[in-house]
């Protein structure tokens, strides 16, 4: 396979660096949606320093997150969402990353839904579709042979849960391929996103490119795009209530990545999350919720940082970063409502 030519970093660099320089001689009004804007357009960290942090973040919660997700030693994508007041931050939140098996949600969805058309049951049987081993970029899809038969309801807890790539390939083959998956995101309002391969092909030929430094559209979405499905999920937008609690149950049994979102968190905490993992790549996306009944939707995407451990520790600090800052501001917010109560303010 002829290898695909390359822009330079420094090209992909130019014009969000340019338009920087262009954003600060503009008015003042408008310095800070065209600073962040430019700051979630540059590839990789030239802009990216505390000096420009406080210009672009409007408060000290955004400002930590940012520093969190300090990209010098690769990207990183951030967009997290207060389910309850709508308060979001984001870094690099408008940027494509690798999903990996963060897609395994949207498949699942996808089946779902024909699920509730009546085209399929949850009982309804598929073979495990296990990946035959081929050179890379041998074929535009990998070889695969069926294995066992299983019903789609355990097919779905596997793929969630322990991230089974044979078990998902089974469910997005029921469904239709990845253009039938692509179908369902945009006919619920979500664009930035893109499943191109099967799991197979998509594990066989990863490495291609390195995402700590080149941006490949294939397989993936943004940040912003993976907290919008989690948001739909959990509000009921998507799906049937017994569509939901199939799936965001199958998500809050997950039992990888435990050095991710989970590992900081609170013991009250309950996370509903899920997992991907690809060359230089790790993320996590999931629902984190609190005793009181409050939830974020949180999309974390790291790439570099020298390896899967360090990847791993970042995901989760930014986490319990995410987790505090919205807790703090809703405790900070009912106090002033308190006290305006008490004004009769």
């Amino acid at each position: 396979m002829a290898p695909r030519k390359r822009t330079s970093i420094l090209a992909r660099f130019a014009a969000p660096l340019a338009a920087l320089a262009v954003t600060f001689a503009a008015p003042a009004s408008a310095q800070s949606t065209d600073l962040q804007a430019n700051f979630d357009d540059a590839f990789g960290t030239e802009m990216r320093s505390p000096d420009t942090f406080e210009a672009i973040y409007a408060n000290s919660f955004e400002q930590r997150i940012a520093e969190l997700a300090d990209g010098d030693r690769g990207r990183i994508g951030v967009a997290a969402l207060d389910l309850t007041t709508g308060e979001q931050v984001a870094v690099l939140g408008d940027q494509l990353f690798p999903m990996a098996s963060t897609s395994k949600i949207a498949i699942a969805a996808t089946y779902l839904e024909m699920v509730e058309q009546g085209r399929y049951s949850l009982t309804s049987e598929f073979p495990l579709l296990i990946a035959v081993r081929s050179p890379k970029y041998s074929s535009p899809a990998a070889p695969v042979r069926e294995g066992n038969y299983m019903q789609a309801i355990d097919l779905i807890e596997i793929m969630i849960t322990r991230s089974s790539n044979p078990a998902t390939d089974a469910l997005l083959a029921a469904v239709g391929g990845p253009e039938k998956v692509n179908d369902w995101m945009r006919r619920q309002g979500i664009n930035d996103f893109s499943i191109d391969r099967d799991i197979a092909t998509l594990v066989r030929d990863d490495g291609e490119y390195d995402p700590a430094n080149w941006i490949d559209p294939r397989d993936a979405a943004t940040p912003r795009a993976m907290v919008r499905l989690l948001q739909g999920l959990h509000r009921g937008d998507f799906l049937s209530d017994q569509s939901r609690r199939v799936l965001l149950g199958a998500m809050s049994r997950t039992v990888t990545g435990r050095r991710r979102i989970p590992a900081n968190m609170p013991a009250e905490a309950r996370v509903s999350h899920k997992t991907g993992s690809l060359n230089n790549t790790s993320s996590d996306i999931g629902i984190i919720e609190s005793p009181d009944g409050r939830a974020i939707a949180v999309a974390i995407y790291v790439t570099g940082q020298g390896s899967r451990l360090n990847r791993e520790a970042r995901i989760a600090s930014i986490a319990r970063a995410l987790y505090d800052g919205f807790y703090a501001r809703a405790r900070q917010n009912r106090n002033w409502t308190n006290a305006e109560q008490r004004t009769g303010g």
